[in-house]
């Protein structure tokens, strides 16, 4: 059988995939999210940091991704300390491991440092008009912060005590996971 069996259709040159344009995420969204691909990127001489979300939770944005830049190389020398500031902010939360190094982190360290590593994400929205007058919109990451509850690395899960027959509501977290 050929690798090119496609059936009864022919091939003209045109394909679409379907689907259309996906709103972004409400600005002030909280999300679980871990990264799926971490590593140096460029783009006009513009060299930064490249960061792949997978959404995670909760459900509705499931499997979603987020596209971060982190110029920890900007021109401007406060932007790169906030830039190196976040990226800190996402280690802390990953385990610590490229800020202890001391190092500027390659690609494997970016990769093996970050990748998979949840999170909980505050996410904005970016509006854009292009050139032709179309607006684009998207979702950027205003803040970081460390997954609740989840077991460090070497802990195993602890197993749930017993709950009482009318527990008390607690309203401290607002991330519903």
């Amino acid at each position: 059988m050929s690798f090119w069996n496609l059936g009864d259709t022919p091939v003209d040159g045109k394909f679409e995939t379907g689907g259309g344009d996906m709103e972004p995420i409400p600005a002030k969204t909280q999300v679980l999210a871990a990264p799926d691909e971490a590593k140096w990127d460029e783009y006009d001489g513009d060299r930064y940091i490249s960061l792949r979300w997978s959404v995670m939770a909760p459900a509705e944005y499931k499997n979603r991704k987020i596209f971060q830049k982190i110029r920890v190389e900007s021109d401007d020398p406060k932007k790169a300390e906030k830039a190196k500031r976040m990226l800190a902010a996402i280690d802390a939360n990953a385990g610590g491991k490229l800020v202890k190094s001391g190092k500027e982190p390659d690609d494997k360290a970016l990769t093996m440092s970050l990748v998979n590593k949840p999170m909980v994400l505050m996410l904005q929205v970016w509006k854009i008009e292009t050139e032709s007058g179309e607006e684009k919109t998207g979702n950027w990451i205003s803040a970081v912060s460390p997954r609740q509850g989840a077991p460090k690395k070497d802990e195993q899960p602890v197993a749930p005590e017993p709950v009482d027959p009318e527990p008390e509501d607690d309203f401290e977290s607002d991330v519903p996971f």
